[in-house]
């Protein structure tokens, strides 16, 4: 009995093991991408997530769903160009994937009714707020269309409309807010705090295709310097000195200093993070210029929820070198909002 009972406790703990190294199925992976091309407006990147995810098993409807929500978090341009895009490509595939079943009848009642049910289910609690005495009609179409309408339809679930919902709005700028009330409703509807660190990262990965003057190759000769990985792209071979430099979700440079010369950061992508020894962290967007002085000690690097593309620009003067000191912790990092 005890071999059986060792047995069966080791195949437990290897299926524990095996399930945790799948954080999210294929086809919530396809659902994911899908999601963040379309908030983008890349529709090349989401005919390839979308081909995927027929591959994978997600049927036409579902995502239908998703991109008709699309709008509801990226405007209506967006949803309908990502539509138009599902569409294409079912046509091109000969209309032989599997179209899935049809959301069922409305409610009976008002959708602003039952939509209000669905809100406080979704949420929690009650939601309200000076905002919506505000402007009580925002309130009214929240409940009614968004919860109502929309999150009525049932041939999908909440999970996975949360899912999506992230992955629309980690690839968007200036939502911070919503997102991670996003986040905190997609954990009350079953999401993990590890599945919603991989939707983060499929959405930040599809913002990752686009770099302006491309990636260039993975950043090996400075790899030590590193905590993550970096891609290199240099852009001049004589003169002035620069190069873009993209780094992934989570990837910092050690603290440095540029003897001499001085560097300029220019923010092209992303949102990532520079700060000056005894100084305050300072949160970079595109569009942002850092002038570094010769001689401070300083690091840069990406956000834990975004790539980051910065050029940097090698201030001219003789003798310029520089000096590669200390890592980054995870426990100074990890504080950054």
């Amino acid at each position: 009995m005890k071999k059986y009972l060792w047995l069966f406790l080791f195949m437990f703990v290897l299926g524990e093991n095996a399930m945790a190294k799948d954080i999210l199925t294929p086809q919530e992976k396809s659902i994911a991408s899908a999601a963040a091309y379309a908030a983008r407006g890349d529709q090349p990147g989401l005919k390839k997530a979308l081909i995927a995810g027929l591959e994978n098993g997600v049927s036409v409807n579902e995502f239908k769903e998703i991109l008709v929500q699309s709008y509801a978090y990226c405007g209506f341009p967006r949803s309908l160009n990502a539509l138009s895009t599902l569409m294409q490509t079912v046509e091109e595939r000969g209309q032989k994937d599997n179209f899935g079943k049809e959301a069922g009848p409305k409610p009976e009642g008002s959708s602003l009714d039952y939509g209000t049910v669905n809100q406080t289910k979704l949420t929690g609690s009650v939601v309200s707020g000076k905002l919506f005495d505000f402007a009580p009609a925002i309130d009214e179409y929240l409940k009614a269309h968004l919860f109502g309408d929309i999150f009525s339809r049932n041939n999908i679930d909440w999970k996975t409309r949360e899912l999506a919902t992230i992955a629309m709005l980690a690839a968007r700028q200036g939502v911070e807010s919503q997102l991670n009330a996003h986040i905190n409703i997609g954990k009350h509807n079953g999401l993990t705090s590890e599945q919603i660190g991989e939707i983060l990262k499929i959405s930040a990965q599809t913002g990752a295709e686009n770099v302006l003057f491309g990636m260039g190759k993975e950043n090996t000769a400075y790899a030590k310097y590193f905590i993550g990985k970096s891609y290199l792209q240099p852009l001049t071979s004589e003169g002035v000195q620069m190069a873009n430099v993209t780094f992934e979700p989570k990837c910092r440079n050690n603290w440095h200093i540029h003897h001499k010369g001085g560097q300029i950061l220019m923010v092209v992508a992303g949102r990532g993070w520079y700060q000056e020894w005894g100084k305050e962290p300072q949160e970079l967007k595109a569009g942002d210029v850092v002038n570094i002085p010769a001689e401070v000690k300083h690091w840069h690097g990406a956000a834990k929820d975004s790539w980051f593309t910065h050029i940097a620009v090698a201030v001219p003067a003789e003798n310029a070198s520089n000096e590669w000191l200390e890592p980054v912790t995870d426990e100074a990092y990890n504080k950054l909002k």
